[in-house]
């Protein structure tokens, strides 16, 4: 069973990751915490009720192929068009665009929720939301009016094409190709992999936007054009006209997300696919970044939602399961393993992880929320820079995040855990490719470190680091007894921070890029874990309003996190500043030689 978390999710959003901000623009003004309340509380309700249920029968059935069409899981149409009923598809999009025009931060909530009933589910919902973002930013009024509306509503869904079989993150390796037709629109010819939901009986149409190359395109990721391809034409009155030459050739076998078609797709067998080309030509991947920068949070928020589903079918079985005798334990027989110092140890950090995936994510979201509503050049430039500063972090920590406390479920059951059917195993299976696609978690690190830190000439990320310590500060000036040794595993934490930082700013100025490389995955990981403790401090410190069992609990969320978890950086530090010499000089070919 799931249970929506919607009293802390409204916590977080409100007196952690800054919703009030949003709710003071003009933009948001209407946007009351009685409205934000139904609207977490509705899509709990969606994602406990009619979601999660079929979870498990998604995982068992899996997205068979046969002549070219894909069949989901039993009862997923009906869900489906059940969720584009109650207006989930377009909460964020733009009220122009028939949307309900809400903050990316109420999207993210909703997302946790939906990928807590499904994963497999969620996914497709996230890249139509994306291509929607695609097509408002960049594409021309007539693909506008043809297309927008029946995204945004989820009458159609839209997908992703970029990888293929000889490139997987390396666009520069794109062989897919396009040809200009005399009325304007293109042939589209190539294959492309890993297509999440692209094939399926869930929408009469799907709009495909594929990133190819023109004939006279310049060389690498200069050269790439993005197209939208749909799957059937559409007719001027709206109506839906012939098939296009774009197929399904394969589903692919997968260790996880059994409900997700994972599609293998062909373009152009028979003449070509018309396409219409999205923003300027060879000017195609700054248009898909647009769709992958929305998709990397969403990643995160997968992490999370699936962190939190496998942390309540834990605690669930920990409290039913009884094994030997806990100390102090008076009652008569034995003792709820949730009793035993070792499972509680496992759970408070399964519990603390999964809210600093949520408080970093939410967070992220507020950044690009913030962005959109800056009124002035600068906070739009700093706001701008806080989201992409973020989105690497939000993507590979929460994923991370996602995959262990998935594993550490599985260890709470025991050897149950290892059995398919008490359904612990999946949340694993499921979580395991979220550090993997939307761009690699080293990938993520890479963008961090090369990409973000260098923003404002380095003077973002010291700002954002001073923010942390304001954080720390505050917690040490409160004096709490029961805040412990917080504040102090805080500030060294931020202090590990700062070093690392120093040192991948000198590298980076000194031209030592091999030395920045080497450190990159550690180095992003310290710096979510210390804004994850600096967020859980926070809300232990703003939770006064809360009655006294719920105080007591953030602050012990916080304190065991901060004591113990924070206690990585240090060694995070040392593979930092240590072992690029190491990583440079060890020879991988040599060991199969």
């Amino acid at each position: 069973m799931y249970r929506a978390p919607v009293d802390e999710i409204a916590f977080t959003l409100k007196h952690v990751c800054g919703l009030s901000d949003l709710q003071k623009t003009e933009r948001h003004s209407e946007l009351g915490d009685d409205l934000v309340d139904a609207i977490i509380n509705e899509a709990g309700r969606f994602a406990a009720e009619e979601i999660a249920p079929l979870n498990s029968v998604a995982d068992q059935h899996g997205t068979p192929l046969e002549n070219r069409e894909v069949t989901t899981p039993p009862g997923w149409r009906d869900l489906y068009h059940g969720w584009i009923e109650g207006g989930w598809n377009g909460l964020s999009a733009s009220e122009e665009a028939g949307g309900q025009g809400l903050p990316q931060m109420m999207s993210a909530a909703a997302l946790e929720m939906w990928n807590s009933g499904s994963m497999a589910f969620a996914i497709g919902p996230t890249l139509t939301m994306g291509a929607v973002e695609a097509l408002e930013k960049h594409a021309t009024d007539d693909l506008k009016t043809t297309y927008l509306e029946k995204l945004v509503s989820g009458e159609w869904m839209g997908t992703m094409n970029l990888t293929e079989p000889q490139a997987g993150s390396d666009l520069n390796a794109l062989k897919a190709r396009a040809e200009r037709n005399d009325d304007g629109t293109y042939r589209v010819f190539g294959q492309k992999i890993f297509i999440t939901y692209g094939e399926h009986d869930l929408t009469d149409n799907i709009i495909h936007l594929v990133l190819a190359r023109l004939p006279d395109a310049p060389a690498g990721t200069r050269g790439i054009s993005l197209f939208l391809v749909p799957k059937f034409f559409v007719n001027e009155d709206g109506s839906l006209g012939d098939r296009n030459d774009v197929h399904c050739a394969g589903v692919e076998h997968k260790l996880g997300i059994h409900g997700s078609p994972t599609c293998t797709m062909v373009f152009g067998d028979e003449g070509g696919a018309k396409g219409w080309l999205i923003g300027e030509e060879n000017r195609g991947l700054a248009c898909m970044f647009t769709m992958m920068n929305n998709a990397r949070l969403a990643v995160g928020i997968q992490g999370l939602g699936v962190a939190e589903r496998a942390f309540q079918h834990a605690l669930s079985y920990a409290i039913d399961r009884k094994q030997g005798k806990a100390p102090g334990d008076k009652e008569y027989g034995m003792s709820p393993i949730a009793r035993h110092p070792d499972i509680k140890r496992t759970l408070l950090a399964m519990k603390a992880r999964t809210q600093v995936a949520r408080a970093i994510c939410y967070s992220c979201a507020h950044a690009i929320d913030m962005a959109h509503v800056a009124e002035d050049a600068e906070a739009q430039k700093h706001w701008s820079e806080r989201a992409s500063l973020l989105t690497p972090i939000a993507k590979a920590l929460s994923t991370d995040f996602g995959v262990e406390v998935a594993s550490l479920g599985i260890q709470i059951h025991g050897g149950m855990g290892f059995i398919e059917e008490t359904g612990a195993a999946q949340h694993l299976r499921d979580a395991r490719i979220a550090p993997i696609y939307e761009g690699t978690n080293g990938i993520q690190s890479i963008d961090l470190v090369m990409r973000k830190l260098p923003l404002s000439g380095g003077e973002h990320i010291k700002g954002f680091i001073a923010e942390l310590q304001a954080i720390a500060d505050e917690a040490a000036a409160t004096n709490q007894p029961d805040f412990g040794a917080l504040a102090d595993r805080l500030t060294a934490s931020i202090a590990d921070l700062q070093e690392a930082t120093d040192y991948m700013l000198t590298a980076q100025a000194d031209g030592r890029v091999a030395d920045a490389l080497s450190g990159a995955t550690p180095y992003l990981r310290i710096a979510g874990l210390a804004l994850g403790g600096a967020l859980l401090t926070k809300g232990a410190l703003r939770s006064a309003e809360e009655p006294a069992a719920k105080q007591s609990e953030r602050t012990l969320l916080a304190r065991n996190f901060c004591e113990t978890t924070l206690g990585e950086t240090a060694g995070l530090k040392s593979d930092v500043l240590l072992s690029a010499e190491a990583i440079q000089a060890f020879d991988a070919e040599a060991l199969a030689s």
